[in-house]
């Protein structure tokens, strides 16, 4: 009867070792203890130094094929190198019915995935297996808690601290004399088996070395032996350093003397294959030849049965190993070790080089375009960008900017400030700050930071260096302008928006100057003043220049720029609703939300923020069901992606908390728009608009909570605060001033409510129109007010023209209106919009 198989087998677990012999008292000890909590394969401290080759990722292999039946889903993970921990989690994605990276990002993904293994859904059983981990402060974050298990191998004895440690040393010697004889058959029972297990320490990995060689070759063991024990008299004689085994050394450098006999080619390819990361190199790297490089490794690669035959003799010899789909190949830490220490230092630096040549070579050229992230994730591991950014070659300052902006469109924002510091630091110190490669790398980094919400950092990273980048490149080069569109939304999110309009319209005019009106970077600039023109209430002036963009990016037909019609196109759903045309600003959110969705997934930022605004457009339609459910989803969302004080985290929290209102929930409504304008305060500033607004937001949920004269000292606040940015003639300043006076006819001040809702629905019809949504809640609230006071008629006239102008906008059923119709109070709110 076969055995049941997992249905999830992740691509990426090393075959099964048809030699794998003994151990199996610690794989007893692995399963009884993994099956309660998280268990670490970890060096015993005695074993060589803590080097690698006892076989910790052996056992992990194995313990993953032996008990493969006990588990739904065991997915392997190459920990050693810290930007891949993320990537390779969030590949399980939809295996768990989950949206891809390529659609959601990656730190979308793998938030989404350990939320899936947390809950075990739709697998409860599962097998986690980070291998070659190093701090365990690296994987503090990603290892799920949850009903599976999470297998960890590791040279880093501080895991005994953290969990349950398994320690592995070298063989015994008779699971080293029982290896060599099913690894050579002809050993078994030897009388020189034992020797060569001595003269090899036991070492697994020694072992191999030994018995594919005598495989091969058809080697005795005693002929191995002499050569084993020449070998080793040489490297002593020449003083080598006493960090590696000089058994593994010595049994190395047999293995490839041997294959240089038989193929040089094949050793020179190893050489190149020891200074890529030790984890699996794609053999798409090889495929694509870079006209710089040395002659002897141009010939073999562009030579594919040449390459082919080199790469399956290093896997015959046991010095790589090549995965099951010929994909990729992958050498040993210990072994890349060995070679790089054989070669001369300027061997070493001309190697080092040329695999930065093939790593430029070798990455997609358009790191935005979602079709090739899945080959950026298989090569970020080989680009670590300390080491890599000593290189001034500019084919390898050009793949470093790729990779950050790679890892900038896929939603590692993390990881991409991390990787562009230490660019910006190397490149630094070791040439000109001013240099352009610099300044475009500070250009990324403050793109970055605005997408972690550091907007003043952002803003003082581009502000420094617009007039180096003019000085160094000129006014008209495209990184130049490039970095004189961030501004604008630098400025958005500092509050200057009269400032970032003036600052956009001089931008589109050099853009367009120099491009031409149809080049997509001018449609960025024109969407840009879409949103320019929507903070300072202009939203007529907001709607044209986001169908501008929009109608533009439409014609260019380039279906991979997603985000490019996606941002232009909820900026024009968002303009047709401050506009107040509710249904038309449905209708174009609703086609906009399911082509995030299908495009870019659900979890990308862009849909994200298009769902939020289509949240919006159903409040104010009067849908508060498909409205509230929408804001919870939403708003469930970012919290798990991003936190609870990332700005469009906030945004949709005070997005929920209006529809809460709506629909009564006045208790949830009122602690989450506390907890908001909290954390307003602390991203934007106390004196940004957004942080004014909310707390008017606030302030009208205090009044409904029936505490109106503190509701009126709230609004004060926030009125004064808004002028003082914004002046009175805004849309905010007057929402606030309507909400104001509905606080001071609660608390009896009816003329002074009457007072203020002249004044203010007088503003309103210039700034909005007269049949405005917002100008007719405040007509409306007025004409209660009137009546209080005992102006029947100027109350009864002004209620008339208000239902009236409801019926042939709005209509009659619309929420507002039935409560202007029964001459109760409107209540307005404020939803902050993206910067």
């Amino acid at each position: 009867m076969a055995r049941r198989v997992p249905q999830v087998w992740g691509k990426k677990i090393p075959k099964r070792n048809k030699n794998f012999t003994g151990r199996e008292d610690l794989l007893t000890a692995l399963r009884a203890g993994i099956t309660d909590t998280v268990t670490a394969v970890v060096s015993a401290p005695h074993a060589l130094h803590g080097l690698g080759g006892v076989g910790k990722t052996q056992m992990a292999v194995e313990y993953a094929y032996r008990y493969r039946e006990h588990y739904d889903l065991v997915w392997w993970i190459a920990a050693d190198q810290s930007t891949l921990l993320r990537s390779n989690l969030a590949g399980l994605a939809p295996y768990l019915g989950l949206a891809p990276l390529t659609t959601t990002g990656i730190e979308e993904a793998t938030s989404a995935v350990l939320d899936a293994l947390r809950r075990g859904e739709p697998f409860d059983r599962w097998l986690l297996i980070f291998d070659n981990a190093d701090q365990p402060e690296d994987l503090r974050e990603l290892i799920p808690d949850g009903p599976g298990h999470v297998l960890i191998t590791s040279r880093n004895h501080r895991w005994a601290g953290v969990v349950e440690t398994v320690p592995i040393d070298v063989f015994t010697r008779e699971e080293s004399l029982a290896f060599l004889a099913k690894r050579v058959p002809r050993t078994k029972d030897h009388p020189d088996a034992d020797r060569l297990a001595d003269k090899l320490g036991d070492l697994p990995l020694a072992l191999e070395q030994a018995g594919a060689l005598q495989a091969e070759r058809g080697m005795q063991v005693s002929e191995y032996l002499e050569l084993l024990t020449a070998r080793t008299s040489e490297l002593l004689a020449e003083g080598k350093p006493s960090e590696y085994p000089l058994s593994m050394t010595a049994a190395w450098g047999l293995s490839v003397n041997s294959l240089r006999e038989s193929l040089p080619e094949a050793v020179e390819l190893l050489r190149y294959c020891a200074f890529f990361s030790p984890e699996p190199i794609p053999s798409e790297v090889f495929n694509r030849i870079h006209p710089r490089l040395s002659p002897e490794i141009a010939e073999l690669l562009a030579d594919p049965i040449r390459l082919s035959r080199a790469i399956g003799e290093l896997g015959r010899f046991s010095l790589a190993k090549l995965d099951t789909t010929g994909q990729a190949i992958q050498v040993h830490r210990l072994i890349q070790a060995l070679v790089r220490d054989e070669m001369s230092e300027a061997d070493r630096d001309r190697v080092r080089h040329e695999v930065y040549l093939l790593l430029a070579q070798a990455v997609p050229d358009d790191p935005e375009d979602p079709v090739g992230w899945g080959d950026y994730s298989d090569l970020m591991a080989h680009i670590q960008a300390p080491e890599i950014a000593g290189s001034r070659d500019p084919d390898v300052h050009e793949l470093l900017l790729r990779a950050a902006r790679y890892l900038r469109a896929s939603g590692e924002f993390t990881t991409a400030r991390n990787f562009l510091e230490q660019v910006i630091e190397r490149w630094s110190a070791d040439g000109s700050p001013d240099d352009l490669d610099v300044l475009r790398a500070r250009r990324h980094l403050a793109n970055v930071l605005r997408e972690l919400g550091d907007f003043p950092e952002a803003y003082d990273l581009d502000f420094q260096t617009l007039p180096q980048m003019e000085q160094v490149a000129g006014s008209e080069h495209p990184e130049t302008l490039q970095l004189l569109n961030s501004l604008g939304a630098d400025l958005r999110a500092a509050g200057e928006f009269a400032e970032a309009l003036t600052h956009d319209l001089g931008s589109l005019e050099r853009h367009e100057r120099v491009l031409g009106k149809q080049h997509p970077q001018v449609n960025r600039v024109a969407n840009n003043l879409g949103l320019d023109y929507g903070l300072m209430s202009d939203y007529q002036r907001c709607r044209e220049f986001h169908e501008r963009a929009y109608v533009q990016q439409r014609s260019l037909g380039r279906v991979r720029d997603a985000v490019d019609l996606l941002a232009p196109g909820s900026g024009l759903a968002r303009a047709v609703r401050l506009c107040g045309d509710y249904a038309e600003a449905y209708d174009l959110g609703q086609f906009l939300y399911n082509f995030g969705v299908q495009k870019l997934g659900p979890d990308h930022p862009w849909t994200l923020r298009t769902t939020k605004d289509l949240s919006i457009s159903l409040r104010r339609l009067g849908d508060f069901e498909q409205s509230l459910e929408l804001a919870l989803d939403v708003q469930a969302r970012y919290t798990r992606l991003y936190g609870l004080s990332h700005p469009d985290t906030l945004a949709s929290a005070m997005c929920l908390a209006n529809i809460q209102r709506s629909v009564g929930d006045l208790d949830g409504a009122t602690t989450l728009a506390a907890d908001t304008v909290n954390r307003y305060s602390r991203v934007y500033g106390p004196d940004h608009p957004y942080n004014h607004g909310c707390r008017g937001n606030l302030a009208l949920l205090t009044r409904v909570n029936g505490e109106p004269a503190k509701a009126r000292t709230m609004n004060e606040e926030a009125l004064k605060g808004l002028e003082a940015k914004l002046g009175r003639d805004h849309h905010y300043s007057l929402t606030i001033a309507t909400n104001l006076a509905s606080d001071l006819a609660a608390i009896g001040e009816v003329e002074a409510a009457v007072r203020l809702g002249r004044g203010t629905l007088r503003r309103l019809a210039a700034v909005l129109g007269e049949t405005h949504p917002m100008t007719l809640g405040c007509a409306a609230n007025l004409s209660a007010d009137l009546f209080v006071l005992g102006e029947k008629e100027e109350a009864q006239n002004l209620h008339a023209e208000t239902l009236d102008r409801y019926a042939a906008t709005l209509g009659q059923e619309h929420p507002d209106a039935v409560v202007a119709q029964q001459r109760r109070h409107l209540d307005c709110d404020f939803d902050p919009p993206p910067i």
